[in-house]
């Protein structure tokens, strides 16, 4: 017995003759006959009675009946939900980062995706929180990772990990690597809007302030700036994780709690595509992986020690 006979006995149950029902299932009748001959052998049992006008169902078949059509329902809707999932197989995620994670998390997902998931092709859009929820609200985005955003209706919030805000500043400065908060708002300092707008709101309680040269919406930029010994900024501490200690020092900022939340959001959906829990799943990975390295904090990665002799 396989579905595909049972699939015949419905159709005969259903048509209440053999001509019709092999019509239905464009099956020579002959060919359907002896499907069902087969199956009355099987079972050992008599399925329908023959009459002059067709065929009716046996008590044996009337059972068979029920159960064969719940057989078949559950077995289609099984064939659906594969064919969904490799449908989404095939799909675009469109991820949304922000500037500062961009070159950070990007290459490892990046590669996670390309190893992993065949058939699934990522684009990455590189924008500001506000443009991000802009765009996942419109649907130009599938998924953003945020950075603290309030809450959303619609949106689907899984949070990712808590980042420590650095004062960074170049090393020929000297300034510890614990500053206190009163020194702070003597340093001028290049910043983008949004990491000043967080800052500032982590400040507020305190009485603080910041003293703020210039606002500059470029991560790259404030980087590179910094980076030539000439400026000063409060980032986001992976933005300057690998960046050479002779010519730039990442201070903690003592007195305060500067940091920030990153989320990874999307729409809420009653049945969201399957790539993308995926994909998902890899961003979520990857941002673990580079948190126990230490990326996303002061914290140096040590060494792995050598292997006993």
């Amino acid at each position: 017995m396989n579905l595909r006979t049972l699939r015949y006995f419905v159709a005969i149950a259903d048509a209440g003759s053999f001509t019709a029902a092999a019509a239905a299932v464009a099956i020579a009748q002959p060919a359907l006959t002896r499907q069902l001959r087969d199956l009355e052998a099987d079972l050992g049992v008599q399925l329908f009675q023959r009459g002059a006008r067709g065929v009716r169902l046996t008590p044996a078949g009337a059972t068979l009946y029920e159960s064969a059509r719940r057989m078949l329902a559950e077995a289609e809707r099984v064939r659906r939900q594969l064919g969904g999932a490799a449908e989404d197989a095939d799909s675009t995620v469109t991820l949304g980062l922000s500037p500062t994670l961009t070159r950070v998390l990007l290459p490892g997902v990046f590669e996670r995706c390309h190893q992993q998931l065949a058939g699934v092709r990522l684009v990455v859009r590189e924008a500001f929180t506000p443009q991000l929820l802009d765009g996942l609200e419109r649907g130009g985005l599938d998924m953003a990772i945020l950075t603290n955003p309030e809450p959303q209706r619609g949106l689907a919030l899984q949070p990712l990990l808590v980042e420590p805000f650095a004062l960074v500043t170049p090393a020929a400065r000297g300034l510890p690597a614990v500053v206190p908060l009163a020194q702070l708002a003597r340093v001028p300092l290049l910043m983008t809007r949004l990491h000043r707008s967080i800052v500032e709101r982590g400040l507020a309680p305190l009485g603080a302030q910041l003293s703020v040269e210039a606002e500059i919406d470029s991560v790259d930029a404030i980087r590179e700036l910094v980076l030539q010994g000439r400026r000063c900024t409060v980032m986001p501490v992976s933005v300057f994780k690998d960046a050479p200690p002779a010519t730039v020092r990442l201070s903690e900022i003592s007195g305060a709690q500067l940091h920030r939340m990153l989320v990874l959001a999307r729409k809420a959906e009653a049945r969201p595509r399957a790539a993308l829990g995926v994909v998902g799943e890899l961003v979520q990975a990857e941002a673990q992986r580079l948190a126990a390295e230490g990326v996303f904090s002061f914290g140096r990665v040590r060494a792995p020690e050598p292997p006993a002799a």
